[in-house]
């Protein structure tokens, strides 16, 4: 898994926080995404993905629903044991511990912007 930061952008948010990111790009990756985690410190970005489970979690989690620009198009909180309809505009989706995207600012119209570590 790829490590970085984000921040938001647009919308009134304040871009000067900067969220650690773990980034999965492997099918791999993705499937797993946070499971058998008991917590995520920062954030999970999934690259490519439409759709998310939280079957098997230990915690409830805020996702993120992104279009290819990175602009966040819907949030929502999943509590463990749930699936996720697949969105077809999706092309990324960003997963955090139920709470923390709206402390960051992430809402719909945002656009999530990734910095990657040198």
């Amino acid at each position: 898994m790829g490590s970085a930061s984000f921040v938001v952008r647009g919308g009134g948010a304040v871009d000067s926080v900067r969220v650690p990111l773990e980034i999965a790009t492997s099918r791999r990756e993705r499937q797993r995404g946070l499971l058998g985690r008991g917590g995520v410190d920062g954030a999970l970005l999934l690259s490519p993905a439409g759709a998310v489970h939280t079957v098997g979690m230990r915690f409830a989690v805020d996702v993120a629903y992104l279009d290819r620009r990175m602009r966040v198009r819907a949030v929502r909180t999943m509590r463990p044991g749930r699936v996720g309809l697949p969105r077809p505009w999706v092309r990324h989706v960003l997963e955090a511990e139920a709470g923390a995207l709206g402390r960051w600012g992430v809402r719909p119209g945002v656009t999530i912007v990734v910095v990657r570590r040198a």
